[in-house]
């Protein structure tokens, strides 16, 4: 195939700007993970990188085109490998290692991890390990490798495309296919987010979530500068003011969707994604034109610096903020981000001086070579090369015997799990107090009233009315008189619960929000099993509001409510807390089991998520519970019902 452009024309320049974007996602990225309150769309870095990354590859295949008439794959494959390969497998060696003496959580299926981001098909193992992104608490060591195997998948895939697109005449020819793929990949997401997809399948798609690499890969094809265009000359002042308007508002729209776009939201996948997508793709459109002045604003350090270094940098973060977070504690929030924002950039810039660039420059084979046989190194490369040959020599060991002692599950899903088994070893008896075993005879006389149920005037109250303890009546509050709905903390908590209040009826899962407690909760009411306390341990998951709780009291009538406040390092935690005591305050008979204050700061109450109980853990739910008990028996709390008392 011919040339499609003179050398001149053609000559590999360097990009103006691309850099500075880099540092400008990379920034977004950190500040999402180690500062989550501060800049909740931080997330939006990665798809600024996929637009960048999509653009630039696209760009390089079309000037090697033009420039040999041909793309050599094996030539671009093995260049993406000495780009990614070095880095990222240092990263997982060393932060392997780092782990293994901290053990726990953190080596929990670190070897499918390391397998999946060795093979560039991390996403997909994450998927079908139920990973969950957006979640906080026992996160993957290697997790922010998805985005990596999205991109090395795609450009497996683009030069193969870019191929075929050459025999097509025209830019707009050749952008179309992309841009339909993106479209395609887009709208894949938005429709898997409508039909209620879990919200990290449809982040870690390859389908779902390459558009912004389509779409990039079209913007290369629509500029690409043509044989017979005049040289490039700096635009005029009205076109620079009007560049300047969409550099600035592209600015704008990122910046407003990094501060407001939630995470794992509908509306992230069903426009944000791709507003923030084209955003980014109109700013790499303006700062890489020739002569943009953007542009060479963004080349400054140290955003050069930062977005040379950018792929080091995202590589490192992650795994060092969890051992740091591990080392130090989840409490040391501001600690944690410092230390591992520090070692982040030394580590990195380590990386991309002494590993990255030698590579890069002589390739594997040859610099392997030249690290065991440093025949003619000053005393300055000598030194670096033993160092590395330490780091390594340690650094691999450690790791193997990280994936051979990892454990097979987190603290958190031990704690689940053991709370599970209580709560089928209990169905069989945790019901109602009416219901018997089919078989038992029914030794109560009907005829006559209990004479527990009886008022203080010696009538008895009608059916279904709560009843009211008479000073003769054993003064213990039975777990048969509590029915509880929660989440997966309670779940956890059920062993303990049980022993502070035997019969009580429990139903707990995983992932339960107030939504589905007032449907069971209105389904007990509707079947007559729902006792005369109700205990509500729902928040975890997902802010709670008003209207839920005025359910919950209208379906309890004149039953004592107690609501169990959340612990979790979440977002809608706070709002959470703040409203079930705004509504507790504002309704009698209503209190709150202050779960969160009691185990707060208390050493191995919670599994490594920081969120689910361990035994001891356990101990202190049931004993938040019985302290709101006792506070129903204070004058005028329980509505007319006086709880027996122990």
């Amino acid at each position: 195939m011919p040339p499609l452009l003179t050398p001149a024309a053609t000559r590999p320049a360097r990009f103006g700007g691309l850099d500075g974007l880099r540092a400008l996602a990379v920034g977004l990225v950190l500040a999402y993970h180690l500062f989550p309150l501060a800049l909740p769309g931080g997330f939006l870095g990665v798809d600024i990188f996929f637009a960048i990354s999509g653009f630039l590859i696209t760009s390089l295949l079309l000037r090697e085109s033009a420039l040999s008439g041909t793309i050599r794959l094996g030539d671009f494959w093995r260049r993406r490998a000495r780009r990614l390969l070095p880095a990222l497998g240092l990263v997982l060696l060393v932060c392997a290692a780092l782990a293994l003496p901290l053990g726990g959580d953190l080596l929990v299926g670190i070897g499918s991890q390391i397998a999946g981001a060795s093979f560039f098909v991390s996403n997909w193992v994450f998927i079908a390990n139920g990973a969950d992104y957006f979640a906080r608490d026992t996160p993957e060591l290697f997790r922010n490798t998805w985005s990596l195997s999205i991109e090395e998948q795609f450009y497996i895939l683009l030069p193969l495309l870019v191929l075929l697109l050459l025999k097509l005449r025209g830019r707009s020819s050749r952008a179309i296919p992309l841009i339909i793929l993106g479209v395609v990949s887009a709208a894949l997401m938005a429709e898997l987010s409508l039909q209620g997809a879990d919200p990290t399948r449809v982040y870690f798609g390859s389908d779902t979530h390459t558009f912004g690499l389509f779409w990039g890969a079209a913007l290369a094809a629509l500029i690409q500068p043509q044989a017979t265009a005049p040289p490039d000359r700096a635009a005029g002042p009205a076109r620079q003011t009007g560049w300047g308007i969409v550099t600035v508002v592209s600015l704008a729209v990122l910046a407003w969707l990094a501060a407001t776009l939630p995470e794992g939201s509908p509306q992230s996948f069903q426009g944000g994604f791709q507003l923030a997508t084209v955003a980014a793709l109109a700013l790499v459109w303006s700062v890489t034109r020739p002569g943009a002045v953007v542009g060479r604003a963004l080349d400054v350090q140290p955003l050069r610096w930062i977005g040379e270094r950018s792929y080091g940098i995202y590589l490192w973060h992650w795994p060092l903020l969890l051992i740091a977070t591990a080392a130090f504690g989840p409490a040391q929030s501001w600690l944690v981000a410092v230390v591992t924002l520090v070692t982040t950039l030394g580590a990195a810039a380590l990386s991309y001086r002494y590993v990255e660039q030698p590579v890069r420059r002589f390739g594997l084979r040859r610099s392997i070579r030249l690290l065991v046989r440093p025949l003619n190194y000053t005393p300055r490369q000598r030194t670096v090369a033993i160092a590395l040959g330490v780091v390594l020599a340690v650094a691999i060991p450690a790791g193997v015997t990280a994936v051979v002692t990892a454990p097979a599950q987190t603290s958190a899903a031990e704690a689940i799990a053991r709370g599970q088994a209580a709560l089928e070893r209990s169905e069989p008896t945790a019901t109602s107090p009416e219901t018997q075993p089919p078989d038992a005879p029914d030794t109560q006389d009907r005829s006559s009233p209990d004479p527990r149920n009886e008022t203080k005037d010696g009538s008895t109250p009608s059916p279904g009315a709560t009843p009211t303890a008479t000073p003769d009546a054993p003064l213990v509050p039975e777990g048969a008189e509590i029915s509880a709905v929660g989440d997966s903390v309670m779940l956890a908590s059920l062993p303990e619960l049980e022993d502070a209040f035997p019969g009580i009826a429990i139903d707990a899962a995983v992932s339960r929000g107030m939504g589905v407690g007032v449907e069971l909760t209105a389904e007990w009411a509707s079947d007559g099993s729902l006792r005369q306390v109700l205990l509500v341990g729902l928040g975890t998951n997902g802010p709670v509001e008003p209207e839920s709780l005025d359910e919950l009291l209208t379906i309890a009538a004149d039953r004592p409510l107690i609501l169990v406040n959340a612990h979790a390092d979440r977002d809608w935690i706070p709002q959470v807390n703040t409203t079930l005591t705004e509504f507790a305050a504002a309704h009698r008979g209503v209190v709150v089991a202050d779960w969160t204050g009691a185990v707060t700061g208390v050493e191995d109450a919670l599994a490594g998520d920081d969120i689910h109980p361990n035994p001891s853990g356990g101990v202190i739910y049931a004993q938040s519970v019985q302290r709101a008990l006792e506070a129903l028996q204070q004058p005028g709390e329980a509505r007319g019902f006086a709880l027996p008392r122990r």
